[in-house]
């Protein structure tokens, strides 16, 4: 039987986060799922597009992608995602993947790193989360992690994380977002409250692409980095996407595990056939 496992992200067009990022992932799955074969989509057109245009390099959308495995006779198909948290990319995967749900003998979704629309996963799913990244997490020096931010119900994922960052003792970090809630005027309100005079700015991004480059770490004056020095905080800077993290990576992994054992135990309630 032809098995495949689809890595969907959002993608991005800097080759050095593809490499460090995306990739690392990928190979990660490829070697814990060895009988597999891997196939890489991204889902933002714009990047897509621009990926083709410069470099002559044709990536699939997510359409694509699974077009590509009915015709090469995939029988069985795992669609990993990428993404954070279930918004509006993920929704968009979850709507491909049921319109393909009657091209393979078996077919299914994967759940993201913070899964808000299953309980079952709450707060396990944080505190996985924390656990990959607490080498990079310090318990004393002010740190504020910038993710992207949406006007998705999936947004109070933000709000949960702070909840169990801070349950955990990580009083003195901070989740702020570029396009959603928390803002920078919410994070540098608790900075100030913690009377903290020197942060450090951390991407919530899986890729270090143009949101951290540009809007958290940038000399421009709307730079959350040029913010806050402009309220007198130092602002230090790590340009390091979550995807370069070992432990994180092992996240995505651990997803596929769960989607084949729930397979195993007769639980998956989307799956289409017999294996």
């Amino acid at each position: 039987m032809k098995q495949g496992i689809l890595v969907v992200s959002f993608g991005t067009s800097y080759p050095d986060a593809l490499k460090n990022s995306i990739e690392n992932i990928e190979n990660k799955i490829r070697d814990n799922f060895k009988e597999y074969e891997i196939v890489r989509a991204f889902t933002s057109h714009m990047i897509l597009k621009k990926v083709k245009n410069r470099d002559g390099v044709h990536i699939f959308n997510v359409e694509e992608a699974l077009e590509y495995m009915k015709n090469e006779k995939f029988e069985k198909v795992i669609v990993q995602p990428l993404h954070l948290i279930a918004g509006e990319e993920y929704n968009y995967v979850t709507k491909v993947v049921n319109a393909f749900r009657d091209k393979f003998k078996y077919i299914e979704l994967g759940r993201p790193v913070f899964f808000y629309q299953g309980i079952e996963h709450l707060p396990q799913d944080y505190s996985i989360f924390i656990q990959s990244i607490k080498d990079i997490l310090p318990r004393e020096q002010g740190t504020v992690f910038l993710g992207h931010g949406t006007t998705h119900p999936s947004n109070a994922s933000y709000g949960c994380l702070q909840y169990v960052l801070e349950n955990q003792g990580y009083n003195n970090v901070f989740i702020g977002t570029i396009e959603g809630y928390p803002g920078f005027k919410e994070v540098l309100e608790k900075v100030r409250r913690r009377g903290l005079k020197e942060i450090t700015l951390i991407p919530l991004l899986v890729v270090c692409g143009d949101h951290a480059r540009n809007d958290m770490a940038s000399d421009e004056e709307d730079s959350w980095k040029s913010m806050f020095e402009k309220e007198g905080i130092k602002a230090n800077i790590l340009l390091k996407g979550l995807g370069e993290i070992d432990k994180f990576a092992d996240i995505y992994v651990d997803h596929i595990k769960d989607v084949i054992q729930g397979e195993i135990l007769g639980e998956g309630e989307t799956k289409k056939g017999d294996i």
